[in-house]
């Protein structure tokens, strides 16, 4: 898979009942306590996709496997982490494994559960954890400056490189922005990312609320939304108490009722999943077949034979071609046989770019 998002926040926000909720188990010490969660979790959860029901019946398969994306549950930041204050440096660099991260914002009212900051204000809060965030980052390039820049003087082809990158980061982090801010050229996105810069990862945003806004928000999950809308992202709106609460339903009549009865439509669990896996730019390919239909993960933009390598290496190594049907045309003609008799099925070679939803099987010789 390969994929994983960070869940961050300042403690007591409700990472962990959140992350608990994802993967329908107490794997994660909950606690009415800073620093409960020390040593990061890590969970897997299933991406809801409704075409693979569709798709399983078409292909009379025997099972169905839904892709997946990993989740890190990290410890509570604080103000003072860049400095190395409440377990930060630990946490940073917990951080810095991540591809993407999910901020948890508390937006609920308890006076049995402290406030670090001593009040709810969501904004407040995300700036807390964004300047530490970015104090680290400014001192990391920082530091490695004088030797680029020694290095460049000197003809470095690499560290001119680096340097072209980083002085205008530098100079985005000196303002109070994040790197991300800075959009590299596409030649140089592999080398922005080794940089490892906490602020250049993507990010979504968790309105953590009550119960009782859990349908129609309020006023804090509202000032979080127009905050993630003006940084150009997405604010999900849930309430981690009641997705703990739907997680241990077994049955999905019962889950439905519970739901109605509070009156939402979903989960919020399945939009958080699903915003996460927008916010790590990825797109779905299927196999399909009487043994399983199976959906696979891949970054928007991968040519066939990188798809055909997460389904195993010899795939990609020996990649010839891939047949391939889009996933409208093979509900459209009733399946594989149909789309083949329509002459809905392509052949595509390597330098063919996967398309969300399509239903692949490659050919390979090694």
């Amino acid at each position: 898979m390969g994929f994983n998002c960070g869940i961050v926040g300042l403690p007591n926000v409700g990472k962990s009942a959140l992350f608990n909720a994802l993967i329908a188990a107490e794997a994660a010490q909950a606690a009415n306590y800073p620093f409960s969660t020390v040593e990061p979790n890590i969970g897997r959860v299933a991406v809801p996709d409704p075409r693979l029901e569709v798709l399983a019946r078409l292909a009379k398969s025997a099972k169905i496997v839904p892709t997946q994306l990993e989740f890190v549950d990290i410890a509570g930041l604080a103000r003072g982490a860049s400095r190395g204050e409440g377990l930060g440096n630990q946490f940073l660099a917990h951080i810095r494994e991540v591809d993407a991260v999910a901020h948890v914002l508390r937006c609920f009212e308890d006076e049995n559960v402290v406030h670090v900051e001593g009040s709810v204000d969501p904004v407040r809060d995300v700036e807390t954890v964004e300047t530490e965030l970015m104090l680290a980052d400014l001192e990391s390039l920082e530091r490695r400056l004088p030797a680029l820049e020694k290095r460049a003087r000197g003809g470095d082809r690499e560290a001119k490189t680096q340097l072209a990158l980083i002085e205008p980061t530098l100079a985005l982090l000196r303002e109070g922005k994040p790197a991300r801010l800075f959009v590299p050229a596409a030649e140089d996105r592999a080398a922005f990312r080794a940089l490892q810069l906490l602020t250049a990862k993507p990010v979504l945003y968790v309105a953590n609320v009550d119960e009782a806004s859990a349908s129609s928000g309020n006023a804090a999950s509202r000032a979080a939304t127009e905050y993630a809308k003006a940084q150009g992202t997405e604010c999900i709106t849930i309430s981690a108490k009641i997705e703990s609460e739907l997680a241990q339903l077994g049955d999905k009549a019962e889950a439905a009722a519970f739901l109605g009865a509070l009156g939402l439509e979903a989960a919020g669990l399945d939009r958080f999943v699903s915003a996460g896996y927008r916010l790590l730019d990825l797109v779905t390919f299927f196999t399909a077949g009487p043994k399983e239909t199976r959906a696979w993960t891949v970054p928007r933009g991968s040519k066939a034979p990188r798809a055909a390598g997460t389904i195993h290496t010899d795939f990609e190594r020996g990649f010839i071609r891939s047949e391939t049907i889009s996933y409208d045309d093979y509900v459209a003609c009733g399946g594989e046989q149909g789309a083949k008799e329509a002459g809905k099925m392509r052949l595509e070679g390597a330098d063919y770019i996967v398309a969300d939803g399509d239903v692949l099987h490659f050919r390979f010789n090694v």
